[in-house]
């Protein structure tokens, strides 16, 4: 069945007009008055009380932009991850952010923080930045409506890595785990820094990794430095690889 995120208040019994982009997916997809779909609403652009889970819904009208559908019983289902892992990542070029964006979606990444580095090949800043989020948002909601998610994670907007790290000075204690992919002679298996069920925030570098002065400041803002092994991924393979031994 067709799966849609819908930022809008659920309510078995409500007939809803369906948000644009929702919309233009249902006509795309050719579906009738009759047809059955499935609507979820945790993410960006919608902050109200909601059960959580998801809702089946009916089509009732499809006009030329307008599709009006029946909400009906709501499902308590859930696929989320164990924890919250939350990434923040040097972008990495061409369309491999897309990639990573859409494949941390499927894996229940929370957050993601696209971040430029020294070493970044991609340079985004105000409106054509503004336009590379909402468009990796669009990515992460389309990964949540196949995979079967019902939380679509948030993609921040894009900051420089020390722009970032100086908005941690203070840290709260109940901040997520802060981990540091490195190379450094040294450091310890992802695994054995991060047991349990604690949420991980998890900073990895782009092509060429991150310079040793920026990971000696993400130390100094608390982070510890961790290895995914011997080898040397690429940036987008490495930051999902943590992710999918994290969660």
């Amino acid at each position: 069945m067709p799966r849609f995120f819908c930022p809008a208040p659920l309510r078995t019994g409500d007939l809803l007009d369906l948000p644009a982009g929702a919309a233009r997916h249902v006509q795309v997809l050719r579906l009738q008055p009759g047809d059955s779909i499935t609507l979820f609403n945790h993410g960006p652009g919608w902050e109200g009380a909601s059960p959580g889970g998801e809702f089946e819904a009916r089509v009732t009208l499809m006009g030329r932009s307008q599709v009006q559908v029946e909400i009906g019983a709501h499902l308590h289902v859930e696929r989320e991850a164990q924890r919250a892992v939350h990434l923040a990542v040097g972008m990495p070029a061409n369309e491999r952010m897309d990639w990573l964006v859409e494949k941390a979606a499927e894996l229940g990444v929370t957050s993601i923080q696209p971040l430029m580095t020294e070493r970044s090949v991609l340079r985004l800043a105000a409106e054509r930045a503004t336009k590379k989020v909402d468009h990796w948002q669009s990515v992460a909601i389309s990964a949540c409506e196949q995979c079967g998610g019902n939380r679509v994670p948030l993609i921040h907007g894009v900051k420089t890595l020390t722009q970032w790290l100086a908005g941690m000075k203070n840290p709260d204690p109940l901040a997520p785990t802060p981990l540091l992919l490195s190379l450094r002679e040294g450091t310890q298996a992802l695994r054995a820094m991060a047991p349990g069920s604690a949420s991980v925030l998890f900073l990895s570098g782009p092509e060429g990794g991150l310079s040793s002065s920026e990971e000696s400041a993400a130390m100094a803002a608390g982070f510890a430095p961790v290895t995914l092994g011997p080898r040397v991924l690429r940036s987008e393979t490495a930051a999902l690889t943590a992710l999918a031994l994290l969660v």
